[in-house]
């Protein structure tokens, strides 16, 4: 029986690329119906709402979704809907992993690791106001909160036990922001005592940035909070390549939605140069979720082959291929 996914195309090149990841979806075997909706600047042009109660009710009612890139509307009082949909869902998880592949540029070719960041809390609460006359100085409140963090290290250590992975580190600042983040590291000792099996460190953010820098394959499975947690997460992505190649996925208590993380490119929007590779792997991961790993498979295993190939891999990479051609490789691959 096919699975009912949420399908959001998105701004920019987000339709381009979520075209093609259809394509790739279908030769691989996936078992899917989509369920087209609205969000972003799309939903603005057509309803006035960048998020329409329309698209919230398909995600209640589908359980899981597949997002291109969005728009957030300038002013007008208008917030991001990637966080709205954070929030609104409780998708206390954003999972990035990043790995080396063959052919695309890089200054590291054996890089595997994964960013396992909280999605809810932090600085990115919104708990923030002006002060003084004259909008003088400004403050902003971060806030961790015990639940928060335990269910987001529980995560973590879930994660890498399901996926074979050796060791997670628990990324803070608790030297300086003693409380804060000093509760977050307490509760990630406490959680970590109930994963024997899986290593586990603590790591100052700062000497986390420099020790990515220096030599990535020390890393394996990352947790933090949520700012450090947007930080690190593009900082790996261009270990491997870019945000072009790297997909993401928010998890939570029983939603999922799977994204491309990176922008909706304005530029080059309908001369078929966009790269689909992220929102791709992105649905390969979402198979993976709802049970259809061969598919999933199939489609991994034919991204990074195109990708290897100088010809066929898109010019944002340093090839020669468009959207169609790369595309097209891709399918002929699965098909082969």
């Amino acid at each position: 029986m096919p699975t009912t996914v949420t399908l959001i195309r998105g701004d920019g090149i987000g339709p381009e690329i979520c075209a093609a990841t259809l394509r790739i979806l279908e030769a691989a075997g996936a078992d899917i119906v989509w369920e087209d909706q609205l969000a972003g600047m799309a939903a603005v042009d057509a309803v006035k709402d960048p998020l329409p109660r329309a698209t919230v009710e398909s995600i209640e009612r589908n359980k899981v979704a597949l997002k291109g890139p969005l728009a957030t509307p300038k002013g007008e009082g208008y917030r991001s809907v990637n966080v709205a949909l954070r929030q609104h869902f409780d998708l206390y998880a954003n999972v990035r992993p990043v790995r080396s592949i063959p052919g695309v540029p890089s200054r590291y070719t054996d890089v595997d690791l994964v960013v396992v960041r909280e999605n809810t809390e932090d600085i990115y609460a919104g708990i923030e106001h002006y002060v003084g006359p004259g909008r003088s100085a400004a403050e902003s409140i971060a806030v961790i909160t015990r639940h928060g963090s335990e269910r987001i290290v529980r995560y973590a250590f879930e994660y890498a036990r399901r996926e074979k992975r050796k060791r997670v580190t628990l990324v803070h600042k608790a030297n300086i922001l003693k409380f804060s983040n000093g509760l977050f590291l307490d509760v990630g000792r406490e959680v970590a005592k109930q994963f024997p099996d899986i290593e586990f460190e603590d790591m100052i953010v700062d000497a986390t940035a420099m020790q990515l820098v220096k030599d990535p394959t020390r890393l394996d499975v990352i947790v933090t909070m949520n700012l450090f947690g947007d930080i690190l997460s593009d900082l790996t992505a261009g270990l491997v390549g870019g945000l072009g190649v790297a997909p993401g996925f928010n998890l939570g208590r029983d939603i999922a939605i799977f994204e491309a993380v990176h922008g909706t490119a304005p530029d080059i929007v309908g001369k078929g140069l966009a790269n689909p590779t992220a929102v791709t792997l992105a649905a390969a991961e979402l198979c993976d979720y709802i049970g259809q790993r061969e598919p999933a498979a199939r489609v991994r295993k034919a991204v990074y082959a195109t990708l290897a190939v100088a010809d066929e891999r898109t010019r944002d990479l340093g090839g020669k291929g468009d959207t169609k051609t790369f595309t097209d490789a891709v399918i002929r691959r699965i098909q082969s």
